[in-house]
């Protein structure tokens, strides 16, 4: 059974070997609408509709900059090192469930950036902080089963398929299957996750 209660650090630096994830900030309100927020093909297996302008976008982006005053909220622009210091993605703690000690993730990029383990390695960021440093029991994630693309990410982050649920979520696409990921506290190894 896990530990009861999770430390609170808010949105701190993160690096990796290519990427750096930090805060969003107002500036990066043009890259993101332009880089993915207003592609309908990133967006066609999520929750929010893509924004239809760059005015959306910096909506969004100051209620998140807004909310990084809460030790709780979780939310990362994906920089790639060695390039401009723009976001290219992001990746977030969609869901924090103090009870059963558990973080959900929830991920998106551009395009332009797919199948090169970006995710991937951002995901695999993020993991050590929440394990080692807030103190989360279970990190899972999930995705639409039309979107396999997504569950290799989960694995190649370390999590385990552990079942699908049948009609358990929406989507752009309506309402769709959940295929859901995890890996426990007592799972995690460090030494599978250093760069």
């Amino acid at each position: 059974m896990g530990k009861a209660g999770m430390n609170r650090f808010g949105t701190v630096r993160l690096e990796t070997k290519r990427l750096v994830l930090r805060r969003f900030r107002e500036e990066d309100a043009l890259p993101a609408f332009q880089n993915w927020e207003s592609d309908e093909k990133v967006t066609e297996f999520l929750r929010w509709r893509p924004c239809k302008t760059i005015e959306e976008t910096k909506d969004i982006l100051d209620h998140w900059i807004d909310s990084y005053r809460r030790p709780d909220f979780y939310q990362w622009a994906i920089i790639c090192k060695g390039g401009p210091d723009e976001p290219i993605g992001s990746i977030s703690a969609v869901e924090i469930c103090e009870r059963t000690v558990a973080v959900e993730i929830g991920y998106c990029i551009g395009r332009n950036w797919w199948n090169r383990g970006f995710v991937t390695e951002a995901f695999r960021g993020v993991i050590p902080f929440f394990f080692e440093r807030v103190g989360a029991n279970r990190i899972c994630a999930q995705h639409d089963p039309a979107n396999p693309g997504s569950g290799r990410v989960m694995i190649k982050s370390g999590l385990r398929y552990e079942g699908t649920l049948r009609q358990a979520d929406y989507s752009n696409r309506g309402i769709v299957d959940a295929a859901v990921y995890g890996i426990l506290a007592k799972e995690y190894r460090p030494e599978d996750y250093g760069w």
